[in-house]
């Protein structure tokens, strides 16, 4: 039985369609993010989830319950805001335990289990303290304990991180992903953020125009990308246009102004000949090959350990690099090449 089920879920605000009809499944113990642009849907269905929103077609299922009428206080679920909605005047104790007193739970059980979720996420000996006393990090840790202090069947996540400097940001995903995996619950997170999404689900959801676009894991949707909007949100990407001109065997052959030979890759879904498609090539992918395509360095960027390299080839066609630093040639005129096991052939939209 799946943890969470939406069965036909759509919302509409009048003539705008904020979600259109969305069918998802996902397992106990799983995390799964919602990727997307803003306007994308992905709030609208987090809210759905958590009962704030009214859908207005489907059902929505939790652990096989159908609670699509019932209000958020019935569903047991947790949920952790983007502004960590903490309560000023009360300590980091007392935060947490907060749904507990509501539940009216018996004090020595209460305090038992806001002291674990205090040790989850590494905040002991914290109860006391003021929490406008503590680090824009801690706070966020404070409001995950007081949303899982209750032991919800559904951990919901709305942009969490949203608020944090980059670093601090990077941090705090490393710890979110350490707690799922030493005690799995079923998560559901919204961001626009691809790193976010990349460390820390089992599984990502992209949505555009309230539609989810692709399913799939972090692997999946990187390596195979359904169209050129997804390669777009995931990841750095050369998308070379072209026209498919052939077909066969699961690979396609794109023909692109500027390029010296056709692009031949792996063809996308709903690819059709003759259409205008665009080939995926991967920074990291594109490399030093001897006799390869002729292309000139026009510009290095240092990150440390990587560096991103712009090409120009003799067409004027642009293409980014991403070599380790101790690899990269003196030289500004280079020949560079792809496996075509790396390349995708993508249809524009899905």
């Amino acid at each position: 039985m799946s943890a969470v089920a939406f069965c036909g879920i759509a919302k509409r605000y009048g003539a705008f369609e904020a979600l259109l009809p969305l069918d998802l499944e996902i397992a106990s113990g799983e995390f799964v993010s919602f990727l997307g642009p803003s306007g994308s849907g992905k709030t609208t269905l987090l809210n759905i989830c958590a009962g704030y929103t009214e859908p207005t077609a489907g059902s929505l299922f939790v652990a096989g319950r159908d609670v699509t009428a019932e209000p958020p206080r019935r569903r047991n679920i947790g949920m952790v805001f983007q502004n960590y909605a903490l309560f000023p005047h009360l300590d980091v104790f007392e935060n947490v335990a907060y749904g507990l007193r509501v539940r009216k739970i018996a004090r020595a059980d209460l305090d038992r289990r806001v002291e674990e979720a205090l040790r989850t996420v590494r905040l002991d000996g914290f109860g006391r303290r003021s929490v406008r006393s503590l680090s824009g990090g801690q706070q966020q840790r404070v409001a995950l304990a007081r949303a899982i202090v209750i032991e919800p069947d559904i951990l919901l996540m709305d942009e969490p991180l949203g608020a944090l400097d980059k670093q601090l940001r990077k941090d705090v995903q490393i710890e979110i992903r350490r707690m799922h995996v030493a005690r799995p619950r079923t998560t559901l997170y919204v961001t626009h953020d691809q790193e976010e999404a990349l460390v820390m689900s089992d599984r990502i959801a992209v949505l555009r125009g309230g539609r989810m676009v692709q399913l799939g894991t972090a692997r999946e949707l990187y390596n195979r990308p359904v169209d050129a909007f997804v390669a777009r949100f995931l990841g750095d990407s050369n998308l070379i246009a072209g026209r498919v001109v052939e077909l066969r065997n699961g690979s396609a052959t794109l023909c692109a102004d500027g390029l010296a030979a056709p692009i031949v890759g792996y063809a996308a879904e709903r690819l059709r000949m003759a259409e205008t498609a665009c080939a995926l090539i991967r920074p990291e992918h594109v490399r030093l090959v001897a006799g390869g395509q002729p292309a000139r360095i026009v510009e290095r960027i240092f990150l440390g350990e990587i560096a991103a390299l712009r090409l120009a080839l003799p067409s004027g066609v642009e293409l980014w690099s991403r070599l380790f630093s101790s690899d990269t040639p003196a030289r500004d005129e280079i020949e560079i090449g792809w496996d075509r096991e790396r390349v995708s052939i993508l249809p524009e939209s899905s």
